[in-house]
């Protein structure tokens, strides 16, 4: 089982526009909600995954957390209807809410994400517990996203500490002290993107970021560069998995749906080149999907096909 933990969930609302102005009234020409947040948009891609019987799939998911308030009501009923199986720790904290706003004309998203409400330390405590209890039926775990007010910055380092202790290997999503935290945790793979990954090196380059997040207790790193695709500096090799040219879309997701692939890499034991193939592909049909969360199974499966996998040169460490 793939468990994935949403310390920061939030209910993401989706407006599209035809043309976004600012300092202007905007008309709305669609609008969706859903529950959110990157750990919940992992287990909802891997889901979906299962639920159309895709190459490779058929490992369950279940997504941990906290939520709370109204907020928190609708996310666990939007997860029920998706059929995700969850367990999500009331707490007092209304759920944050995210909104991102698509420009249709110029395929641009504008995200305003709310920082999340100050959770308090029986919370922590809960979900460490909730954790704990996991992972002797877990093949893998997924921490992923921001963390709330009121969790130690260490949190993901705590939980990734405890995972290895019952030999469950960690993918870690997260940005700035939590990233850097964890990392010396030792989990089995950190997946940043280009921006995160220099802000927790100070390096702009992937290649020097990358090395450098390993010799601090990273297994592997696989960093997101958008239409770039991943660069992957690894145990067994260093790659680069570029997609086929996207669509345009709502790219929101696409970190999060090669999360999903990556952990399931690591449930099924695939090797780094086929998992990145997929992370790869997974990312890219995640883009022309309306929401977070989404992807378009059509378009993984041909993109599973035009992936180009470069192997890159050994680098001196």
């Amino acid at each position: 089982m793939i468990v994935t933990v949403t310390a920061n969930p939030a209910l993401d609302i989706t407006y599209r526009v035809d043309e976004l102005h600012v300092d202007a009234v905007n008309r709305v020409t669609a609008v969706a909600s859903r529950a959110g947040g990157k750990g919940l948009n992992v287990a909802r891609v891997l889901r979906c995954l299962d639920a159309e019987g895709v190459e490779g799939s058929g490992v369950p998911v279940i997504a941990l957390g906290l939520a709370g308030g109204s907020c928190g009501e609708v996310l666990r009923a939007d997860l029920d209807a998706a059929g995700i199986a969850h367990d999500l720790i009331q707490v007092e904290a209304e759920t944050r809410r995210t909104v991102a706003v698509v420009d249709s004309r110029a395929g641009t998203v504008t995200l305003l994400s709310e920082p999340g409400a100050r959770v308090s330390g029986g919370a922590w405590a809960a979900l460490r517990e909730q954790v704990r209890a996991r992972l002797p039926e877990a093949s893998v775990l997924v921490l992923s996203g921001s963390l709330p007010p009121g969790l130690p910055a260490d949190a993901y380092a705590v939980l990734t500490m405890e995972a290895g202790r019952h030999g469950v290997p960690v993918v870690v999503d997260a940005d700035g002290r939590a990233l850097s935290l964890a990392v010396t945790a030792r989990p089995e793979v950190v997946k940043p993107n280009a921006a995160e990954l220099a802000r927790a090196t100070g390096l702009p380059d992937l290649a020097d970021g990358s090395a450098r997040l390993r010799r601090l207790g990273a297994g592997a790193v696989v960093a997101s560069d958008g239409p770039g695709g991943l660069d992957a500096d690894t145990p067994d090799g260093r790659w680069r998995a570029v997609p086929p040219q996207t669509l345009g879309g709502n790219p929101t997701g696409a970190g999060d749906a090669a999360v999903a692939a990556i952990a399931l890499g690591l449930a099924k034991g695939w090797d780094w080149p086929r998992t990145l193939v997929h992370a790869a592909a997974l990312s890219a049909a995640a883009v022309p999907a309306p929401l977070a969360g989404d992807v378009d199974l059509v378009a993984y499966r041909d993109n599973l096909t035009r992936v180009a996998l470069q192997e890159k040169e050994p680098q001196c460490r």
